[in-house]
C-alpha cells in the first residue's frame, strides 16, 4: 500500500478565534479559505502550552511539558523524545523541515532527515526564566509592548526575511520532490514565524485592511487592579507602565497582524500551487503553535490560557476525511498520533507515554469525551499553571492563584469566573477531581525549578571562553548542484526536468 505524502503548514501566534469555521470571511486569506473548504476544521483546537518552544515540542511529540521537560523557550527538547518526524522516518518516509521549530539544545533535527533553513530563535539556554526571582524582567528577551507602539509598514524586517526564505526553500523542495529521485513518500513541514509580532507589514498587505471593522478588540482593556492574578503578572512581564497604548496604537498593531496573515496566506498559496503544478498529492495540515491576545482585555501576545492565546486554528485535508466543522475541543498534541494514523504508522511503542490521541475517529463521527489539557510553566508565571477544557467548560489551576471556571457557551469572553458560584459547585468539584488525577503540582513545580537552575549554570559556563553555538547551520552542497564535471550533462538535464517528455 502506498503511503500518503504529508505537508504540514505551521504559523506562529495565530489566534484561533479568527477561525470559527475556517478563516473569518473578512480576512483576506483566499488560499486558507480554499484549503478550509476541503478540510476537517476543528473550531475549538488548543495548544498544549501557550508559548513557542513548549507548544511546538508538545505538538511534535504528542506530550505536554510536564512529560517532555520543555517548559519554556530555553528548555532542551531531549533527543530521546520521539516526534512525528521519527515515526514517519522510521516507517520509510523522507522527512524535511523548512522554517521555525524553536528546538533548544544540540539536537536540531529531532527526526527530520533534512532541514532547509536555520531557526529564527536561539538554540541555547539564554532565555531561561528563574522562579527563584519572581517578578524579575529580562528586557533583552522578554516581550514588551514596543511591538505594539512600533507597529506599521516596512518592506523588509528580520521576520519577513526569514519567512521569505522559508517559503522559497519549501517551493524549491516541492519541485525537487517531483523529480522522483527518491522513491520514498515524503513528509514536509513548512513553519513560518508570522503573524508573530512585531506587527510590521509590507504596504500592499497593510492596505488590505484600511477599512477593516475589526481593528479594536471586542473586550477593551480592563484596569490592572481588576485583572486576574496571572494577567497582572503578564502586564508586568510586558513592562506595561513604560508604554502608552491607546486606540490608535491598538488599531495599527492589529492591522499589521492581519496584514501579515495575508502575507503568509500568499506564501501558503505559492506552496500549494507548486504542489498542484507538479501533480503531487499530499495530506495537508494547517495549524498554529499558539495564539495572540491582540489587546483583548489589555493583554498582548500569548502566555495565557485565555481563548485568544490558547486557541489555535487546526485544519486537516486528507483523503477519506469528509470536509466538515467539528466543535469538540481538541489539541495540537493530537496531531502526531493523527498523522501516524493517516499514514498507517504504529505508535504502539510509546502510546501509553503520550498525551495526544488521533483525531481520525473524531473526524469520522465518534464522540470525544476526554478533556483537553494545557500546561504553562514559563516566563510571566511563578509556578506551573494547568487547564482543562471539556464541553462548554474551561477550568484553570495554579498553586498561587484562585481557581477559575468559565462557561464558554454562555460567556465566550471569559468575563465571569464561576469557581466561587454555589450553583456550579458540582462542576467545579468534577474538574478538581480530574486535575487531581492528572497533576501533582508540587512535583511539577520542583521539576521546573530544578531544570531552570541547571540550565542557568550551564549557560553561564558555556558562554565563558570559546563559544560553540548549537544553532542549526544549513549545508549547501554546491558541487552537487546544477552542472558539474562529474555529471553527465544529458542525464542531468533529463533527470532534473518535471514533467519529462512534454
Amino acid at each position: 500500500m502506498t503511503k500518503p505524502n504529508i505537508l504540514v503548514l505551521m504559523v506562529d501566534q495565530l489566534n484561533g478565534t479568527f477561525f470559527p469555521d475556517g478563516p473569518a470571511d473578512w480576512l483576506h486569506v483566499s488560499n486558507l479559505a480554499a484549503l478550509a473548504a476541503r478540510s476537517v476544521r476543528f473550531r475549538n483546537a488548543y495548544t498544549g502550552s501557550p508559548l513557542c518552544a513548549p507548544g511546538r515540542a508538545a505538538f511534535m511529540s504528542g506530550a505536554l511539558p510536564s512529560r517532555t521537560g520543555v517548559y519554556d523557550n530555553a528548555a532542551e527538547f531531549g533527543s530521546d523524545l520521539p516526534t512525528y518526524a521519527h515515526f514517519l522516518r522510521r516507517a520509510g518516509y523522507q522527512t524535511c523541515l523548512s522554517g521555525k521549530m524553536h528546538f533548544v539544545g544540540p539536537d536540531q533535527l529531532h527526526g527530520f532527515e533534512e532541514r532547509l533553513t536555520t531557526d529564527i530563535y536561539p538554540a541555547d539556554f539564554g532565555w531561561t526564566p528563574d522562579y527563584r526571582k519572581p517578578g524579575e524582567r529580562i528586557d533583552w528577551w522578554y516581550h514588551n509592548l514596543g511591538s505594539v507602539t512600533g507597529a506599521g509598514v516596512a518592506e523588509i524586517t528580520n521576520q519577513m526575511e526569514y519567512d521569505d526564505e522559508v517559503a522559497h526553500h519549501a517551493v524549491a523542495k516541492i519541485y525537487d520532490l517531483s523529480r522522483g529521485h527518491d522513491p520514498r513518500p515524503w513528509a514536509l513541514t513548512v513553519s513560518f514565524t508570522h503573524p508573530h509580532d512585531p506587527y510590521v507589514a509590507r504596504r500592499r498587505f497593510w492596505d488590505l485592511y484600511a477599512d477593516c471593522d475589526h481593528l479594536l478588540p471586542e473586550v477593551p482593556a480592563i484596569p490592572y487592579s481588576d485583572q486576574d492574578a496571572h494577567s497582572r503578572r503578564l502586564f508586568d512581564a510586558n513592562d506595561w507602565t513604560r508604554f502608552d497604548i491607546g486606540d490608535d496604537e491598538i488599531r495599527r498593531a492589529r492591522r499589521g497582524y492581519f496584514a501579515n496573515l495575508s502575507y503568509i496566506d500568499e506564501k501558503i498559496g505559492e506552496i500549494l500551487a507548486t504542489l498542484k503544478a507538479t501533480r503531487q498529492e499530499a495530506i495537508v495540515v494547517f495549524l498554529s503553535d499558539h495564539g495572540d491576545m491582540l489587546g483583548e482585555r489589555g493583554l498582548w501576545f500569548k502566555m495565557s490560557f485565555r481563548e485568544g492565546s490558547a486557541r489555535v486554528p487546526l485544519m486537516i485535508a486528507a483523503p477519506g476525511l469528509t470536509p466538515m466543522r467539528i466543535d469538540a475541543p481538541v489539541s495540537t498534541i493530537d496531531v502526531t498520533p493523527t498523522l501516524c494514523d493517516l499514514a498507517g504508522v504504529s505508535m504502539m511503542d510509546v502510546e501509553p507515554w503520550i498525551d495526544g490521541r488521533s483525531l481520525v475517529p473524531t473526524a469520522e463521527g465518534q464522540a470525544r469525551g476526554a478533556p483537553v489539557a494545557m500546561e504553562y510553566a514559563a516566563e510571566g508565571s511563578e509556578a506551573p499553571m494547568v487547564a482543562l477544557r471539556q464541553g462548554r467548560w474551561k477550568y484553570t489551576r495554579c498553586a498561587l492563584d484562585p481557581e477559575q471556571l468559565f462557561d464558554l457557551d454562555a460567556d465566550p469572553h471569559e468575563m465571569t469566573n464561576l469557581a466561587a458560584d454555589p450553583d456550579h459547585a458540582e462542576t467545579l468539584a468534577r474538574f478538581r477531581g480530574m486535575a487531581d488525577d492528572r497533576w501533582d503540582l508540587d512535583r511539577f513545580d520542583a521539576d521546573v525549578r530544578r531544570s531552570q537552575a541547571r540550565r542557568l549554570v550551564v549557560y553561564e559556563g558555556l558562554r565563558k571562553g570559546g563559544y560553540y553555538p548549537w544553532d542549526f547551520q544549513p549545508l549547501r552542497k554546491a558541487s552537487e548542484r546544477y552542472m558539474r564535471n562529474h555529471m553527465d550533462l544529458n542525464v542531468l538535464e533529463e533527470s532534473q526536468r518535471f514533467p519529462r517528455g512534454e
